[in-house]
């Protein structure tokens, strides 16, 4: 069966908004191999590199490099629990400066222990503003199935207070798109205005998602399967995003909700992914 049949396999073939397919951002992990996999992607597409508490921040801002030599728009993970005081964060921030990254995603990082005085990511956004370093964008996480150690009302305290700092909002891994619409609705009506987009997981097999994180430590590939049990079955089950995609299109044609883009974690299965979005690309055109 090929991509493009695969693509349209187990049900309809999803019709997604353009906008999603041609602005679709790839989150992969921070070890050199993914090279290889991201040498094949347009210029300027966007490529996120996550923080992993094992290999350090060190190893996110090296590979940023590296992508941003290969004319990628990179966009690092920066962990507060990982910064060890403003002066790091300045150095930090003027070596993505070097290499013209103009966009940071914030959050608090899986370190048990924080490195310095920013446990979390709101004590790194404003430290971020107040080294008159900010870059143009910054991203902030979010939860639409919950944190598995946050209360709920404790995570939209904490989106509410980071949105002044914030662009946007990304959203955590999740299987089912009846809960991220339900989220996105929550989240108006609670008051946060961050567009956000929706995390998806990539085409990854459960091998692969294993033998990756086997490399980087299981917190650094595996954390976000912590936020709901389902999301184990799901990843037995699906090797595309289509299924989701197809309901999270429809709901968001009948105004149910409104997604801002699609953020993909291919677990540095970048080319998988990528094809999966070509053949889609393809079935929109016949």
């Amino acid at each position: 069966m090929g991509l493009r049949d695969r693509a349209r396999g187990r049900g309809p073939a999803p019709r997604l908004p353009r906008r999603w397919l041609d602005e679709a951002r790839f989150e992969v992990l921070p070890l050199d191999a993914v090279l290889d996999e991201t040498a094949h992607l347009p210029e300027n597409t966007t490529v996120t590199v996550t923080a992993s508490p094992t290999r350090g921040l060190d190893a996110t801002v090296q590979l940023c490099e590296k992508l941003a030599a290969q004319r990628l728009r990179v966009v690092p993970h920066l962990a507060a629990r990982q910064v060890r005081d403003a002066t790091h964060l300045r150095d930090v921030l003027d070596r993505l400066a070097a290499v013209e990254t103009d966009e940071v995603f914030v959050i608090a990082g899986d370190a048990s222990t924080a490195a310095g005085p920013f446990g979390d990511g709101l004590s790194l956004l404003r430290a971020i503003e107040e080294s008159g370093r900010r870059p143009r964008r910054i991203g902030v996480p979010c939860y639409p199935e919950g944190h598995p150690t946050v209360p709920d009302d404790a995570l939209w305290e904490a989106l509410r207070a980071k949105q002044p700092h914030a662009d946007y909002a990304v959203s955590q891994l999740c299987f089912d798109p009846g809960v991220v619409c339900r989220f996105l609705r929550a989240a108006r009506q609670r008051g946060v205005t961050l567009p956000v987009l929706v995390g998806v997981a990539g085409v990854v097999s459960p091998a692969a998602l294993l033998r990756v994180g086997s490399r980087v430590g299981v917190g650094d590939s595996l954390s976000f399967l912590r936020a709901n049990r389902s999301t184990v079955a799901g990843l037995v089950s699906r090797h595309d995003p289509g299924r989701f995609l197809a309901g999270l299109a429809d709901r968001a044609a009948d105004g149910e909700c409104a997604p801002a883009g699609l953020h993909f974690y291919t677990f540095n299965r970048v080319s998988a992914t990528t094809a999966w979005l070509t053949a889609v690309r393809g079935s929109h055109t016949e």
